[in-house]
């Protein structure tokens, strides 16, 4: 049978003195002396753009904040006692930095007591968006549309935070026919003291801030003069930045930028796109239409091998033993890939590559779930998925070649649920992966971007990439693309016209690979890395083969990274059962921060975090350099052990797992 991909104490102190330090706790790094100051910001939210843009990235480094939405007649009103408490005779500021909409976002009592509260516990402020004026130390020099115009973060802005970036930013220009940023270039006012982080550069116009600290009557306020949301790339790549100011570098919540591609359906043959007519063979081609499939062969192995070492990053092979079986003994891809097998990360991607889910019906277009004699859903028996699961494991055991049991991904993604034919999972799926030991099972990120159980697994969200699985040449992909984006009057397959999730484009010419679809591939891609997701891109095997255009993607995704990133913040590359760690511990740590399960503040120098929450939990922390972890203190005696935390982006961090009750304490550098 030929298997074709088809797409669809004291004492204890003192011992330890000649082991770490022994060091008396004088204050270090506090606002003012005895001074608490909890680790939570305060976003006075009007619901602009500016202001969310700063939320999305609180939220995705996990860092603990509380939203006063302005509008809302019922809210809590600003008043020094909102702001500030005393607990144990020590005053304690309730939140580490302030978010606002702009300099003038509150006013009478309200302004008062925030800007009295930032300058008794020099607290910083960031305003999330305004012009260029003297109420924040500024001249206007320009003001217009800004898409595509460069940016350059200051010495002063790499030193008071977004030091992981090399200096050169460039604002989206995602469409020249869209306006989709705007903003004012600043200059510093006579008199006034302001200090620019990032400046932009337009033609005829003056070099001036978009991103500066005004330091004025005791206070610090980062002014932003540049209009950005979410969405746009330079928000994600300064975000970062902001936070560390806001914070001094100081908080609950970490971040890393990750890049994992998963390569599918290694060992067989893919199905081939059809030029002439528009169709897959194999697949939704009629009869009589023949062309060949795609796979591997060992020159391709060796390009996967010299890529890896030549980036330093590796693809995760997900492979189907069955393809090898198939092609025979003597088959060239099998011994290549068996002699390297120690180059490449191993998962189980399912022997034979089938259907997981119901049994397809495909004498309708689009295809159904058939059925029984009783109206009910034929279902893939659990039988048959342990089999897939448990044959390729064995055939990778047979060829010596090491993969996690606890991993899997199936063809398609299938046995889980797939709108519209199957709204829920097939019921043998979970018991097939709890019979096998499966604990991470790969789901498709464009119809599930959640994590969710299936029985003792948990699914692993993957972006697709629109490098199609039945391409592997230039010609097919932008053939395929063109059928696919472009409208009926264009020659397409008018599913752009249909779809409001989709937009028409005129049709590519022969190099639109290279100044079209890679260009657009590498940005979303890009966007993913930035956004701090783990979860991995998948693509696959036939895109490795002939042209080996997936290649061209991550070579552009890579470059644009190393131009903009120093080497003090790589892109980490996570195994698949490491990514499925990664989302169990965001998603426990962003249910600890709805129920407020951590305490967490600064004192005399320290830091101190508590977990007050019912169980253990991992809490992300972010740190500056030279912070130490303190092993024990006891009668105002530290003791302090080593640097705390994992270097990145020229800061600490790292989760720390914390027992019921348990506390972490950490000595800031003086």
């Amino acid at each position: 049978m030929k298997f074709r991909i088809r797409r669809r104490a004291i004492a204890g102190a003192c011992a330890l003195v000649g082991l770490t330090g022994l060091v008396f706790a004088p204050p270090a790094l506090a606002a003012e002396p005895r001074q608490r100051i909890d680790l939570r910001v305060l976003v006075l939210d009007d619901g602009s753009t500016g202001v969310d843009m700063l939320r999305a990235q609180l939220d995705r480094e996990g860092v603990p904040y509380d939203a006063l939405q302005l509008a809302d007649a019922g809210r809590a009103r600003i008043t020094p006692a909102f702001l500030a408490d005393s607990v144990s005779g020590v005053r304690r500021a309730k939140f580490q930095g302030v978010i606002v909409p702009n300099e003038s976002a509150v006013t009478g009592t309200e302004a008062t007591a925030l800007a009295d509260f930032e300058r008794e516990f020099k607290i910083r402020q960031i305003d999330a968006y305004t012009w260029a004026n003297p109420n924040v130390g500024q001249d206007l020099a320009w003001s217009g549309v800004l898409d595509g115009a460069a940016m350059t973060v200051t010495d002063a802005g790499k030193a008071a935070g977004f030091g992981y970036l090399k200096g050169a930013v460039r604002i989206d220009d995602r469409d020249p026919a869209v306006i989709e940023s705007y903003g004012y270039l600043g200059t510093r006012r006579e008199g006034a003291t302001f200090t620019p982080l990032v400046t932009g550069s337009v033609p005829n116009a003056p070099n001036g801030s978009l991103m500066g600290v005004y330091t004025h009557d005791g206070r610090e306020e980062l002014v932003v003069t540049l209009a950005a949301n979410r969405y746009q790339t330079h928000a994600m790549e300064l975000g970062h930045g902001l936070i560390t100011w806001l914070t001094k570098g100081v908080h609950l919540g970490n971040t890393r930028n990750f890049l994992s591609v998963h390569v599918d359906d290694v060992l067989l043959p893919d199905d081939r796109w059809d030029t002439t007519h528009n169709c897959t063979v194999g697949d939704d081609c009629g009869p009589g239409i023949e062309n060949t499939t795609i796979r591997m062969t060992p020159a391709d192995v060796q390009a996967l091998i010299a890529w890896q070492q030549a980036n330093d990053l590796k693809l995760d092979i997900a492979f189907n033993g069955g393809g090898s079986v198939e092609a025979g003994a003597g088959d060239p891809l099998t011994t290549a890939m068996v002699t390297n097998k120690n180059q490449f990360r191993w998962i189980n991607h399912t022997y034979e590559h089938p259907y997981l889910g119901c049994v397809q019906d495909f004498t309708v277009s689009p295809w159904k779930c058939a059925t029984d004699g009783y109206g009910a859903t034929r279902w893939t028996s659990q039988a048959d998925i342990t089999a897939q699961i448990k044959r390729n494991i064995d055939w990778a055991k047979s060829k010596g070649i090491t993969v996690d049991a606890a991993e899997l991904v199936t063809g398609e993604h299938s046995g889980l649920k797939t709108l519209p034919q199957m709204p829920a999972d097939n019921p043998n799926l979970a018991p097939a992966l709890n019979g096998t030991g499966v604990k991470y099972i790969a789901s498709d990120a464009s119809r599930e971007q959640t994590t969710r159980a299936v029985g003792n697994a948990v699914t692993v969200p993957r972006y697709p990439m629109n490098i199609y699985y039945n391409v592997a040449t230039k010609a097919e992909e932008v053939d395929e693309y063109n059928w696919i984006y472009t409208s009926r009057a264009h020659g397409g397959s008018g599913i752009c016209e249909n779809n409001p999730a989709s937009t028409c484009i005129t049709p590519l010419g022969a190099n639109g690979f290279d100044t079209y679809i890679v260009p657009v591939e590498a940005r979303i891609a890009y966007d993913h890395v930035v956004s701090t997701s783990p979860a991995p891109h998948y693509a696959h095997q036939s895109n490795l083969a002939e042209d080996r255009i997936l290649y061209p993607v991550l070579d552009a995704v890579l470059a644009r990274y190393t131009a903009t990133y120093t080497s003090a913040t790589p892109v980490v590359n996570p195994k698949f059962a490491e990514t499925a760690l990664q989302n169990k511990r965001q998603a426990a740590w962003a249910a600890a921060l709805r129920s407020r399960a951590v305490e967490a503040y600064t004192l005399d120098g320290r830091v101190t975090v508590v977990n007050r929450g019912g169980g253990a939990l991992d809490v992300p922390m972010t740190m500056p350099n030279g912070t130490k972890v303190i092993s024990m203190s006891v009668l105002g005696i530290e003791v302090v052990g080593g640097n705390f935390g994992d270097p990145y982006g020229g800061e600490r961090s790292t989760w720390r797992s914390l027992g019921r009750g348990a506390s972490q304490q950490l000595r800031l550098p003086a």
